[in-house]
């Protein structure tokens, strides 16, 4: 009997330097690890690739730690590892939050921050602390290392500058200086697609990201330079409105989004007040 797998392939590489050869001798290939989306598509039916990388065993693409003065995180590092990292709760306490608010714990153990990024979900809930914090995404070839920041990493709805032949092996994010802030809004308190997400960092250049407000996660640049030059919220809240494009889904209406995200701008602004 044919089952939703049999026309599948998976190949298993050894270690990085054997993945980065099979993308480029063996392709098409499609990286997983965690599989948390990969599972659900292959379920129902959407799932367009055949052939797959199983990165799961590559211990090289794990772990948190500090190089050069920024917190480097491995792209198979997990939810489960972001919350129990002693070193991101110091550093980076809103990735913590963030990655609490993924799944259940059963979800927290499989996904990685790499196929968070990957996935390239607007509603991704780690991608607005990455967007607010100017992470860079490392790439890796079989033939070159590159940095991309996080800012130009997305061209568009679930799309990349990643090529074929290149995995997503780390994300760094340098020192963030001020009070930062994490807040998801969904259906439910856990275990929910945010309707609206938010991440932000507190200093004398305001940071803000959002999700689930336009087909990727984004800065907003000009309430950021708004809040810095003193206006009150109310002009905050309203540049803000002309730069997101949130849309009517499943999940919410675009309405509903501009209320709340104009509510959390508030949220934020008044709980990391001196």
């Amino acid at each position: 009997m044919r089952t939703a797998i049999s026309r599948l392939t998976l190949l298993r590489p050894r270690s990085l330097r054997d993945a980065l050869r099979m993308l480029r001798d063996e392709a098409p290939l499609t990286p997983i690890a965690g599989c948390t989306d990969v599972y659900v598509g292959l379920n129902s039916g959407a799932l367009a690739d055949h052939r797959f990388l199983d990165l799961w065993r590559l211990d090289e693409l794990r772990g948190i730690r500090v190089v050069s003065g920024s917190l480097r995180v491995g792209a198979l590092t997990t939810c489960t590892d972001l919350i129990r990292s002693p070193l991101a709760g110091r550093r980076l306490p809103m990735l913590v939050a963030a990655a609490r608010e993924i799944g259940a714990v059963q979800i927290q153990n499989r996904g990685t921050i790499g196929g968070n990024i990957a996935n390239g979900s607007p509603a991704g809930d780690t991608l607005p602390v990455l967007a607010a914090t100017e992470a860079l995404v490392e790439l890796r070839s079989a033939e070159w290392v590159r940095k991309v920041p996080f800012a130009g990493f997305y061209t568009g709805y679930r799309a990349s500058v990643r090529r074929p032949d290149e995995l997503i092996t780390a994300v760094e994010i340098p020192p963030v200086e001020g009070r930062q802030w994490f807040r998801k809004v969904g259906t439910r308190a856990a275990q929910s697609i945010s309707k609206v997400v938010m991440a932000g960092v507190r200093a004398d250049r305001p940071r803000i990201a959002f999700g689930s407000v336009a087909p990727t996660v984004v800065r907003v640049p000009r309430t950021e330079a708004a809040l810095a030059s003193g206006v009150s919220l109310a002009e905050a809240q309203r540049v803000l409105q002309e730069e997101i494009s949130p849309i009517d889904d499943v999940r919410s209406t675009a309405a509903y989004r501009r209320r709340v995200a104009a509510r959390l701008l508030a949220q934020f602004w008044a709980d990391t007040a001196r």
